[in-house]
């Protein structure tokens, strides 16, 4: 069994929740999960009791809130009487208290203008505040899928995450790796305080993987593959210290956490973000 590496978390999103890979997760040193209130249909936290309620003590769990069932599909809400309610109903279906509880995608519900939406963002972040205060989760966080939307409604002087949740790797574009920059900036948030998500922007099957080498960011190939260098690549779009990652393979999960071995050349991390950039300015708004 190798030590843990909090470096590599497992997501649960479209996981089968198996006891297999969890336990597999445990070898590899892999002792961090994250699913969510929605995954699974709304029983992710359920099933996870069922199947591994008896390791989850060995797991950091973290989860998210902000998405509850609907009549016909889910809905998205920032009510903070919901948002603690769901942290509550968390605890009690996993048996135990999230380590973390994520505000899911608040950029969902923030459609108005600011500063209304400034408000009603602290009030949500107030609630998961609060929940933390009475022990219903050690701490919180926010897990933005867009981050462009949500940079300009930050107030520093509001309630502070302790982990913020950003999409990562090659395949995010120059607006939202500028914009978490920006929300990393206005929280004064230190890089283990950073999760990047999607390192592979949906699936590692995709045909970019076959078309683009990652291995140019690495100082050396050392033999890894276009996936690991990929992940280990998206440590440094945007500058995280985890990496989220979905998987039912536990071969797929290992070849990750081997991934770790690369060392990244800063400089061309650099020179792509500047690319990306060019790009982005060049096209017509």
């Amino acid at each position: 069994m190798r030590s843990a590496d909090p470096r590599v978390v497992l997501g649960l999103h479209r996981s089968r929740h198996e006891r297999r890979l969890l336990t597999e997760a445990l070898d590899l040193g892999v002792t961090t999960l994250d699913t969510s209130t929605n995954y699974l249909g709304f029983r992710s936290h359920q099933a996870l009791a069922r199947a591994v309620g008896d390791l989850l003590p060995k797991f950091t769990v973290s989860t998210k809130v902000g998405y509850f069932p609907g009549p016909d599909r889910a809905e998205h809400s920032l009510d903070p009487v919901r948002l603690l309610a769901a942290v509550e109903q968390a605890a009690q279906d996993l048996g135990r208290e999230p380590d973390l509880v994520f505000l899911h995608n608040p950029e969902h519900s923030l459609h108005e203008s600011v500063p209304h939406d400034q408000d009603v963002l602290v009030e949500a972040c107030a609630a998961l505040d609060d929940a933390a205060a009475k022990g219903l989760c050690a701490g919180w966080g926010i897990a933005s899928w867009d981050t462009s939307q949500l940079a300009n409604m930050i107030d520093a002087t509001g309630p502070r995450p302790s982990v913020l949740m950003v999409r990562a790797g090659m395949l995010v574009g120059a607006r939202n790796l500028d914009a978490a920059d920006a929300l990393i900036k206005a929280w004064d948030l230190s890089v283990d305080e950073l999760w990047g998500m999607s390192p592979f922007g949906g699936s590692t099957s995709d045909p970019v993987w076959d078309r683009v080498d990652p291995r140019i960011f690495l100082r050396t190939d050392d033999q890894l593959s276009r996936v690991q260098a990929a992940f280990r690549a998206a440590f440094h779009l945007p500058r995280v210290g985890s990496v989220a990652v979905g998987t039912d393979e536990p071969a797929h999960l290992g070849e990750l956490v081997g991934a770790l071995a690369g060392e990244v050349d800063e400089r061309t991390v650099r020179e792509y973000r500047s690319l990306l950039r060019d790009r982005s300015r060049a096209q017509p708004s």
